[in-house]
């Protein structure tokens, strides 16, 4: 229990933030998720726009602090390789 005014405040902002890092970290999981199904698939034109999707939101993750700048590239990197992967034709 917060015994002074300032931690009072720094509790609200706390429950603020806290939802709205958990409301972001969840779009970008269902994003993620929705792209790694387009893989699986075979739909090349629905992996494409899902990819752009799933980079749009880690993007914005990292822009408002959610995940760092170095873990978004990191992720964004490997959904692209991923993406290529799957695009390029088996030999």
């Amino acid at each position: 229990m917060a015994n002074t005014k300032s931690a009072e405040k720094a509790n609200r902002q706390a429950t603020k933030h806290r939802a709205r890092n958990t409301h972001i970290t969840s779009a970008l999981r269902t994003q993620v998720r929705k792209f790694r199904e387009a893989v699986a698939g075979t739909d090349a034109v629905k992996t494409k726009g899902e990819l752009a999707a799933a980079v749009k939101a880690i993007a914005k993750a990292a822009s408002k602090g959610v995940i760092h700048k170095a873990q978004a590239a990191r992720r964004i990197s490997r959904l692209n390789k991923s993406a290529n992967a799957a695009a390029a034709p088996k030999s």
